[in-house]
C-alpha cells in the first residue's frame, strides 16, 4: 500500500520505531502520546541480538552503541555461589562480534526520536486516546486535548500503547491479567565501589525462587555527560509494593538483607536514603488470538505483554515495527496486512510467551520445589552443546520455535 495515512497510538520504543519506517515509505503518520513529552524515565534493559538487528535496519545501531554498554553474557547464582544461569553469547557460534547492549529506556527513546525527528510527520504529546471506532472509509480516533474532545479519520490504526491498554480490540484479546510479581528497581552512576559490576554481564543473584536481585550495565543518558550508570532490581510481590510507599517501610533492615544476599552491593545500598527511590514495576501477561482487524493492528506490549524474565520487550517491540512496515509495503489492502505480519511474527511471539509462562514460577514465585527444578536443570543444560545453544538462541531473541 501506498500513501496511507495512518495513527500510531503510544510513543514508545513500538510507536516509535513503527514511526520511522513508516514514514519512509512514504505514509502520512501521526504520533499519538498521552505524556507531555518523552521524559528521561524508565529502567534500564537489554537489546538482544535480534533487537540490534532491528535497529540496524531503522539506521540506528550506531547511534545507541553511544549510549549502551556492552554485554557478553546472562549469570546467575545463588547466594551460595554455585552458578545456576551462564548463557553467553559466545555459543551461538558467531564470535565476539555478536552481543547483548545494555542500555537505558531513555537513551533507546532519545535515539528513535531523533531518527523519527528527520522524517515528515505528525505529532500531538499530550493527547489522550479515547476511543477507536470502524468508520466507512477507515477507522475513527477519539481523543482529547487541553481539556478539548475530538474526533479525527485514518485509514489505518496502530496500537502501540503498552501493556495496560484499553484500545487494543477486545475481540482479539484470549487473555490479559497483571503479573502476580514485579520489581523495585533504581538506577545508579557506576562509580568506583561498584567496579565490579562494570563487566559485560547482566548479574543475578537468587535465594530460592522467591528472591532474586540483579545488576545491568545500562550504559549512559543523553545530557549527562556519558558516565556510565547500572541498573538496580529487587524482585518482589505486587502486593507487597504498597509497603514501600509507606513511612514505616523498614529500609535499613532491607539494606541488611540486600547486603547479606550480595555483599559487593554495600555501596549501592547506601547511597539510598529512602524506599521511594526505588520505583515499581509491573507486568501483565497479554495474549491475542491475532493482531489486527479491519484497520485497527495491535503492536508491541500492547499485543503481547509477558514477564521481563527473558528480557524481550524491547525486542520485541522493534522487531513487530519491522514485521509491520514489511507487511504494509507488500500488501495492497488492509485485510491482508495482518495476516502477513502474523506470518512474520507468530511463531516468536507464540514460541517467547509459552517460554516466558514456565520459565518465570522458577525464579518469581513461592511454588515448593521451583527453586530446586531450576538449580537441577539448568546447570546440567550447560553441560549439552546443543543446549547451550538454543539457551543462547532464546536469550537473543532468535528463535522462532522449539526446534
Amino acid at each position: 500500500m501506498k500513501h496511507q495515512r495512518i495513527a500510531i497510538i503510544g510513543a514508545g520504543t513500538a510507536g516509535l520505531a513503527a514511526a520511522i519506517l513508516l514514514a519512509r515509505q512514504g505514509h502520512q503518520i501521526t504520533l499519538f502520546e498521552r505524556a507531555e513529552s518523552l521524559a528521561p524515565v524508565g529502567a534500564g534493559l537489554l537489546l538482544q541480538p535480534a533487537g540490534l538487528d532491528a535497529m540496524a535496519e531503522l539506521g540506528c545501531l550506531a547511534s545507541i552503541r553511544q549510549y549502551g554498554q556492552r554485554v557478553d553474557a546472562l549469570y546467575g547464582c545463588t547466594t551460595g555461589g554455585r552458578a545456576i544461569m551462564d548463557v553467553a553469547y559466545r555459543d551461538l557460534g558467531q564470535g565476539e562480534q555478536v552481543a547483548g547492549l545494555g542500555v537505558h529506556r531513555a537513551a533507546l527513546c532519545h535515539v528513535l526520536d531523533e531518527a523519527l525527528a528527520d522524517l515528515p510527520h505528525e505529532r500531538r504529546f499530550g493527547c489522550e486516546v479515547l476511543s477507536l471506532g470502524e468508520a466507512s472509509t477507515g477507522t475513527m480516533v477519539a481523543f482529547r486535548q487541553q481539556g478539548q474532545t475530538s474526533q479525527e479519520g485514518f485509514d489505518g490504526v496502530l496500537v502501540a500503547n503498552g501493556s495496560a491498554s484499553t484500545l487494543r480490540p477486545r475481540s482479539l484479546v484470549r487473555y490479559d491479567r497483571q503479573y502476580p510479581w514485579g520489581a523495585m528497581w533504581l538506577i545508579r552512576p557506576l562509580t568506583d565501589g561498584l567496579a565490579t559490576f562494570s563487566k559485560p554481564l547482566l548479574q543475578q543473584r537468587y535465594q530460592g525462587a522467591h528472591r532474586m536481585l540483579g545488576m545491568l550495565p545500562t550504559g549512559s543518558v543523553p545530557g549527562n555527560g556519558g558516565q556510565p550508570m547500572v541498573s538496580f532490581f529487587w524482585s518482589l510481590p505486587v502486593a507487597d509494593m504498597a509497603h514501600w510507599q509507606q513511612d514505616d517501610f523498614p529500609l535499613e533492615h532491607w539494606k541488611k538483607d540486600v547486603t547479606d544476599l550480595w555483599p559487593e552491593l554495600g555501596p549501592l545500598v547506601e547511597s539510598i536514603g529512602s524506599a521511594r527511590d526505588l520505583l515499581p514495576a509491573t507486568y501483565r501477561d497479554v495474549v491475542l488470538d491475532h493482531w489486527g482487524e479491519g484497520r485497527i493492528g495491535v503492536i508491541g506490549d500492547a499485543a503481547h505483554a509477558m514477564s521481563p524474565q527473558l528480557g524481550q520487550g524491547a525486542n520485541m517491540a522493534l522487531l513487530d515495527a519491522v514485521a509491520m512496515a514489511r507487511a504494509l509495503a507488500e500488501c495492497r489492502r488492509w485485510e491482508e496486512v495482518w495476516p502477513h505480519f502474523a506470518g512474520q511474527r507468530r511463531g516468536a511471539i507464540r514460541f517467547y510467551q509459552r517460554m516466558s509462562w514456565w520459565l518465570t514460577p522458577l525464579f518469581q514465585s513461592k511454588l515448593k520445589g521451583a527453586a530446586g527444578l531450576r538449580d537441577l536443570v539448568l546447570p546440567l543444560s550447560r553441560q549439552v552443546p546443543w543446549l547451550r545453544r538454543q539457551m543462547a538462541e532464546t536469550v537473543a531473541g532468535r528463535k522462532q520455535k522449539w526446534l
